[in-house]
């Protein structure tokens, strides 16, 4: 299943070019993030991403094997440039929710549950005012 993936990686990577593509270098390394972690966390997610560097590369090609027949929603075995890329955009916007969830706390700064004017600037800018 990681070669089909890879495989599919690969044959997207060969296909027309695109803006994005033509700013990518051999490996498939960004200019705009250099290494493969920028795409290890938009495929995965920041936080599977680090769970996936403490693995084994057999635990680690076991572990993607079950993502890939995640990301399969149709079940033919193949996975889809459609599909790849409804994947992406539900780790990323996973990865949102947390985000906001984690910075909440920061801000409510009376825990209400809401955040008034007054504790975004605090939070914001408090050190400065």
């Amino acid at each position: 299943r990681a070669l089909l993936l890879l495989a599919l990686l690969a044959a997207g990577a060969l296909g027309k070019p695109t803006a994005r593509q033509e700013r990518a270098r051999p490996g498939g390394q960004h200019e705009d993030r250099p290494g493969f972690q920028y795409d290890h966390e938009a495929f995965l997610g920041k936080e599977e991403a680090r769970s996936f560097d403490q693995l084994s590369p057999e635990e680690s090609r076991e572990r993607l094997g079950k993502i890939v027949d995640r990301i399969d929603d149709n079940k033919d075995g193949y996975l889809t440039t459609e599909e790849l890329k409804t994947w992406i955009k539900r780790v990323q916007k996973r990865y949102i929710y947390e985000n906001v969830a984690k910075v909440w706390k920061d801000y409510d700064l009376n825990k209400d549950n809401k955040i008034a004017w007054e504790e975004y600037k605090q939070a914001t800018y408090g050190y400065y005012l």
